[in-house]
């Protein structure tokens, strides 16, 4: 896979969607100073380890960084904490990329957030909870439902197909046994053996992602609290800030 696909990250926030392509020619193999330190003044607060200063990171994610802020309002913490590590930065992003933003398959990008929101619920992440279930506010229009998942999901106000989804998302999360019986019922509400490797896969991916989380004590950006609760006016975007005052 070429590094333009490597780094090709699709950020949905209240401005809409934002595709990011970095052109292979513009990276560079520069590697951030090591500071020793714990919860440092350049941490900003959002990271046990070192958050590395822009003019000390590869171009290639300062220019993907620069884009995400230019278009979302803000970077998100996540890619600020892995920056810490540009080569796994990029290597984390390539398999995030391939897993919730791909077009094909049964899944919505509703409901590969949703599988995020429940099993880093279950793995008591916080970023990771608090950033996808906006996500998932953002992509389902529904501003509740998310919040009801990462409380408990069996009382959520779920489809029978959204509950069998997260029912199967869960056992992969605390690795028990799978049976041909949870591929059937998964079949019973539309998912083929491929979506199930989905549903599968981005709870395994997560469980690294909620791990990463737990050793850098990753904080969540506090945009992402309100994102996709309040219906934006698109013909006055202020009425609603002035609604608050």
């Amino acid at each position: 896979m070429s590094l333009r696909s490597i780094l090709k990250v699709i950020y949905r926030s209240n401005f809409g969607s934002l595709h990011l392509r970095v052109p292979v020619s513009r990276i560079c193999v520069k590697s951030p100073a090591t500071v020793t330190h714990h919860r440092s003044s350049s941490s900003e607060g959002i990271s046990r380890y070192p958050v590395p200063n822009k003019k000390n990171l590869p171009f290639d994610i300062v220019e993907l960084m620069e884009e995400v802020e230019q278009k979302g309002g803000f970077v998100p913490n996540v890619f600020k904490v892995l920056s810490h590590r540009p080569a796994e930065f990029r290597a984390f992003f390539s398999y995030y990329n391939a897993l919730m933003n791909k077009e094909s398959g049964g899944l919505s990008k509703a409901d590969r957030e949703l599988i995020v929101v429940a099993t880093s619920a279950d793995n008591h992440c916080l970023y990771c909870v608090v950033s996808h279930s906006a996500l998932h506010r953002i992509y389902s229009k529904k501003p509740m439902l998310a919040d009801q998942v990462a409380v408990n999901y069996k009382v959520a106000d779920l489809t029978a197909r959204e509950r069998a989804m997260l029912d199967f998302a869960l056992t992969v999360c605390r690795t028990q046994t799978i049976t041909e019986e949870h591929f059937r019922t998964l079949e019973t509400h539309g998912f083929d053996q491929e979506d199930i490797w989905d549903i599968a896969a981005i709870a395994a991916f997560f469980a690294m992602s909620n791990r990463l989380a737990h050793l850098t004590d990753m904080r969540p950006n506090t945009e992402f609290y309100n994102m996709g609760r309040v219906p934006r006016d698109k013909a006055n975007p202020s009425a609603q800030q002035g609604k608050g005052d």
